[in-house]
């Protein structure tokens, strides 16, 4: 109709002059708004957006670690039995065992299994958990830009669950050096980098969940002084890193708790420093010692100690001198009620807590004497050759000596009313082997003795004449 206005194709607001202004300056606004829009979309394919809004710390951290990462496949050689008896079964025809035992011969059976590592020198060694590589008859490593690579081991700690690898090749690899882990805050991010289930060079964060956890592993072993992070962290990470956002070094992945999410478990790198050095020195930790034994404390020695409610540890009930507990000021007696900072609640714990140890590792004790709470620091040594005899002799009852005819060690003397003349055992006998390590030298003796002072009783195989024997011997 003449004179009257139509809004055509316009929305019920924009009909409202009082309320959004005339058509010309709704317009205006909207062409400004749709300028803006083109502006921000054409700016899309060539990615020029400002850089700190998507090159997070995460993403630099991934472009700098990322290629020092490799996956790591190890090949396990295992015998494949005949899917058939090995005897004969009676009345079954001419379709007897041996005849298919001749199309179906044992053999070997391949078994493969997938993990993480880093690289952590120029020399191309690269760091791992131990049960990554365990049993293994090949291992390769593969980087980030696809070489693949056959390695060697070096030495592996399977107290600390970790492992040394040097790739065989003169090619140059990145790679990143340990960090530092002493001083690390609960709730900062962390990121993890690794291979879960197959999937290479996968980069997941969180944060540092706690610090100083333990946890028990599958079979004997409970580890101790974990980072706990909720970066998901899943079969195949392990051996992989754990980094903070500047891009260092501060653990190594080693476990998931089962059936739980966001919980996993890195060994801090303040450990692996220690363990790498004693690994691409000796290829194995060697045995290192305080110099004390302990044990449980029962209801009678509570009593004769006056012990006050809520104080518990392990008794220390022997001290040998001159060793590093002594000289530490520890005492024959002492109630030890914490290491590191952690309660010790029983000998069986604090036997764990130290299972780990390393040489020139500092240990804090806090003891309880006379009534009152005291600390000493105690630095681990190595287990000198010279306590080793000593402490064969009276864990297990018997002197040794190394025949350099036989290269095993011979019983010279049997305690008298001890376990070991208990079982028969007699000066001439040969030990061969303790607790599955093979006694050919004063080196194998030491390891194995180390072994001793954890645990109750020896297996130990004797040898008497031309006949073999597998006996369990109680401890001193």
């Amino acid at each position: 109709m003449p004179g009257s206005r139509i809004a055509v194709g316009l929305p019920r607001p924009l009909r409202n002059r009082s309320r959004c202004g005339t058509r010309e300056q709704i317009l205006g606004r909207l062409a400004v708004f749709a300028l803006a829009f083109v502006a921000s979309t054409a700016a899309i394919p060539g990615r020029a957006a400002d850089p700190f809004l998507r090159r997070t710390a995460t993403v630099r951290v991934a472009e700098k670690v990322g290629p020092a990462v490799v996956n790591i496949t190890t090949e396990r050689l295992q015998e494949s039995p005949s899917p058939f008896p090995s005897h004969r079964q009676p009345d079954i025809g001419p379709l007897s065992d041996d005849f298919f035992e001749h199309f179906f011969e044992p053999g070997e059976r391949r078994t493969r299994s997938l993990g993480s590592g880093v690289i952590f020198d120029r020399n191309g060694h690269v760091l791992t958990n131990e049960h990554v590589v365990a049993r293994a008859d090949r291992v390769r490593v593969a980087t980030s830009d696809g070489r693949e690579f056959d390695a060697e081991l070096v030495g592996a700690d399977p107290h600390n669950d970790l492992a040394v690898l040097r790739i065989l090749t003169d090619e140059s690899l990145p790679f990143v050096p340990p960090g530092d882990s002493s001083d690390l805050m609960v709730g900062e991010p962390v990121i993890a980098i690794g291979n879960p289930f197959g999937f290479s060079n996968s980069v997941t964060t969180g944060v540092l969940s706690a610090v100083d956890r333990s946890v028990n592993a599958q079979g004997s072993f409970a580890f101790h002084g974990l980072l706990q992070t909720d970066a998901a962290i899943n079969p195949g990470n392990s051996g992989g890193p754990l980094l903070n956002a500047e891009g260092e070094l501060i653990g190594i992945n080693a476990a998931i708790f089962g059936g739980a999410e966001g919980i996993g478990f890195a060994i801090p790198i303040e450990v692996a420093r220690r363990v790498i050095r004693e690994l691409l020195l000796y290829g194995e930790v060697h045995p290192v010692w305080l110099g004390l034994e302990f044990q449980d404390l029962d209801p009678a020695l509570r009593d004769v100690m006056a012990l006050p409610r809520g104080v518990g540890g392990a008794l220390i009930n022997r001290l040998h001198p001159d060793s590093p507990a002594s000289r530490a000021g520890i005492r024959r007696g002492d109630l030890v009620a914490s290491l590191d900072g952690r309660t010790i609640r029983d000998a069986g714990q604090l036997f764990e807590m130290l299972e780990g140890m390393t040489p020139g590792q500092k240990r804090i004790f806090e003891l309880y004497r006379e009534g009152r709470f005291r600390k000493a620091a105690v630095l681990a040594e190595e287990l000198p050759q010279s306590v080793v005899d000593s402490i064969a002799s009276r864990k297990l009852g018997v002197d040794l000596s190394l025949s350099t005819k036989t290269g095993s060690f011979e019983i010279t003397a049997v305690a008298p009313d001890s376990a070991a003349s208990k079982l028969g055992l007699r000066p001439g006998d040969r030990l061969l082997r303790m607790n599955g390590v093979t006694l050919a030298s004063r080196e194998d003796l030491r390891r194995a003795v180390a072994r001793l002072r954890s645990s109750a009783r020896a297996l130990i195989v004797v040898q008497r004449g031309p006949g073999r024997y597998h006996l369990t011997l109680p401890l001193i």
